[in-house]
């Protein structure tokens, strides 16, 4: 770094001790873990489970006057595990990683990372256990590039010494963060995105063994989202770092992390696997939204559809019929809370899937064969017990007659669905249906069926 920043940066750099009683980078460990290129080698083994904790948060309590913003809270992350930190705005996420890096102070419990408590390690201490990735990517002053990486080397510099291994590691960080080529600029000349990935490359430099981010995707677009997240799982994996991310996307969240720390005005709901902790129950809780969890057929991760202003029902709906309509219509009607079975499915369709995915009670029989004895008396035990049902897709002509005599039929698809599309001359000839609509007010469709009264037979 050039002798003429050292004014600047006096503004903005911890405190100066003494370098004797602090760990150089080269023999930074973390309580076994391995920090360097070749540590780690076995990229497929999960996080050891009985290692100590790097970050360890037991009990925090945290307010800002009268308001306490966290509660009780307890967390850890193990060497060599990506953590998830999620809830909605103003669920304490901000609030406790700064309460990890030190820079807030909690009104109870401990927080100790690489086993020190931070509240009685100094600043340049602290910044050599945990890198922080903030939310505000604005710095004081107009650093070129490089510079502003090289400020994550600041704990590593003496009153009277350099620090020898800056210049490679910078270098390092500007490759993996692909900000290599903007090197000369001036941050204040990047786009919001690329700065998020400056200062990510300056967190990067500090090579800590932990490493803390608020919302690091924020003001990415969809390709960086992604190589941002698969960086921080590389460093997780090969050098055994400990990272603890907020993230407000919830797909990215479970395609990326070991575990899932779910937050809600301030309490720590659930701490696991993403597929354990993302429940649509917890999700209403957390985010006081309606949604689908689903699996996701390329990453295999927890995928999250949100619904908005589903209505509640309260009651059982079967549903019958194929493909993308069926899927939707099974996953917005369990968003609304109501009871629901599903067949005859063809077996290997979408919507079958979706339907396992949900835990739906399910019928199903090979596409393009007669439905056996079997499946038509377990559709039919089915179908008496739904106040309504929803013909969804295309559905063959065995599927139409078993729905054909149900007293409230919703039908759901496009014209080329209620048509003649499977060659029978009939189409949805003879089914009595109380209404036609989409997948995404199906809910509503049905809580107006059932809401209509019944025509007496002649």
């Amino acid at each position: 770094m050039s002798p003429d920043l050292l004014g600047p940066l006096a503004a903005l750099l911890p405190a100066v001790e003494s370098d004797e009683s602090e760990r150089t980078a080269a023999d930074r460990t973390s309580n076994g873990a391995k920090t360097g290129a070749n540590a780690g080698a076995d990229t497929d083994s999960p996080p050891d489970a009985t290692a100590d904790p790097l970050v360890d948060v037991r009990d925090v309590t945290v307010s800002y006057g009268e308001n306490a913003v966290l509660n009780d809270v307890s967390l850890s992350v193990a060497p060599g595990e990506f953590v998830g930190l999620v809830g909605r705005n103003g669920a304490g996420k901000t609030t406790l990683l700064k309460a990890i890096n030190g820079v807030s102070t909690p009104d109870s419990g401990t927080v100790r990372i690489d086993g020190a408590t931070v509240g009685d390690l100094s600043a340049r201490e602290t910044s050599r256990r945990v890198a922080t990735v903030p939310q505000d990517t604005t710095l004081a002053f107009e650093f070129t590039v490089a510079d502003a990486v090289e400020m994550g080397r600041t704990p590593y510099h003496g009153r009277l010494s350099t620090d020898p291994d800056a210049t490679a590691a910078v270098e390092r960080a500007l490759a993996r963060t692909d900000t290599a080529r903007f090197a000369d600029r001036t941050v204040g000349s990047l786009s919001g995105g690329e700065r998020q990935r400056v200062v990510l490359a300056r967190a990067l430099a500090q090579e800590t063994p932990a490493l803390v981010l608020d919302e690091p995707t924020a003001s990415l677009d969809v390709n960086h989202q992604v190589r941002t997240l698969a960086l921080v799982r590389n460093l997780v994996e090969s050098e055994g770092t400990a990272a603890l991310a907020a993230i407000h996307d919830l797909d990215l969240a479970a395609r990326f992390c070991d575990r899932i720390a779910v937050l809600a005005d301030g309490d720590c709901l659930a701490v696991g696997p993403p597929e354990e902790v993302l429940t649509r129950d917890r999700l209403r809780t957390a985010f006081d939204a309606d949604a689908a969890v689903l699996s996701n057929p390329v990453t295999r991760a927890p995928t999250v559809t949100p619904f908005p202003s589903t209505v509640a029902l309260d009651c059982a709906v079967h549903v019958a019929g194929s493909g993308p309509a069926a899927a939707g219509t099974l996953a917005t009607l369990s968003a609304a809370g109501a009871t629901v079975t599903a067949g005859v499915l063809p077996k290997g369709d979408v919507a079958a899937a979706v339907a396992a995915d949900l835990g739906v009670e399910t019928v199903t029989a090979p596409p393009f064969a007669p439905i056996d004895a079997e499946a038509e008396a377990a559709a039919r035990d089915a179908l008496a017990g739904a106040d309504a049902v929803v013909l969804a897709g295309a559905a063959p002509p065995s599927v139409r007659a078993l729905v054909r005599d149900h007293a409230r039929v919703v039908r759901v698809g496009s014209d080329s669905d209620r048509g003649d599309e499977t060659g029978d001359g009939e189409g949805d000839r003879g089914i009595d249906v109380a209404a036609t609509t989409g997948v995404d007010r199906v809910a509503e469709t049905v809580r107006g069926a059932l809401a209509a009264p019944l025509e007496a037979d002649d």
